[in-house]
């Protein structure tokens, strides 16, 4: 049955609009970005049939891409990019909370802000987070961005801002697009010779947090930085 078809109260948007966005389904949500139905089957189908694509549930919308939408009958360009845009947009609130002015006690606050942002990347994104003396965040950099499993970090590029912004010190902040944050040779090395840099520099280095999903590690709290 077309959604127009239903009762008023039955319907997506109008149940958004009397109970709230909240109240409904992850299926009512989902036909409502899809918006219109085929010949066949309505909205609210197309929406079930993604939701039952590959077994996972909302969970598939997270790893899925536009092109591996466009396979379910029924989802063309259109559809698949408004989910995926969707999906984004999600991403990027969870990931955006104030982080300029916010203040870092430890490894646990660097990681609430960068979890959401990092834990799902396909590459490896190498930042850094500028503090001032209080522990105050001045800002926060990317430094490089790397293919898939690796990203090469050269310390004038790490500190060229640190420098310029009066930085006192700087946190560390890098994901594994495999999901492990269990640190490799690499990690260790880089950030023993981002740590000397920084000293010399008379910049300390905080910390160095790697995110893996929904996990993460702190060199500094398992003894790589002292």
């Amino acid at each position: 049955m077309k959604i127009k078809y239903l009762p008023q109260e039955e319907r997506p948007v109008e149940r958004s609009l009397s109970y709230g966005i909240g109240s409904l389904s992850n299926r009512e949500l989902l036909a409502i970005l899809i918006n219109s139905g085929t010949r066949d089957k309505s909205a609210m189908e197309l929406a079930e049939e993604v939701l039952c694509h590959d077994k996972a549930g909302i969970s598939y919308l997270r790893e899925s891409t536009i092109e591996e939408l466009m396979t379910i009958k029924g989802i063309g360009k259109a559809k698949a990019t408004r989910i995926m845009a969707a999906c984004e947009l999600g991403k990027r609130i969870a990931a955006k909370p104030a982080v300029n002015g916010a203040i870092i006690r430890d490894d646990k606050d660097v990681a609430a802000l960068f979890m959401e942002e990092l834990r799902h990347q396909k590459r490896e994104f190498f930042k850094a987070v500028l503090l001032n003396s209080k522990g105050v965040i001045i800002s926060v950099e990317t430094v490089s961005i790397g293919e898939l499993a690796s990203t090469v970090v050269h310390p004038r590029e790490v500190f060229n801002q640190a420098v310029k912004k009066s930085a006192a010190a700087v946190v560390f902040v890098h994901n594994h697009p495999s999901g492990d944050p269990s640190p490799s040779q690499e990690d260790l090395y880089t950030t023993a010779r981002l740590v000397e840099c920084g000293r010399l520099l008379g910049i300390s280095v905080s910390d160095h947090l790697i995110i893996g999903d929904g996990q993460y590690i702190s060199l500094k709290r398992i003894g790589k930085i002292e």
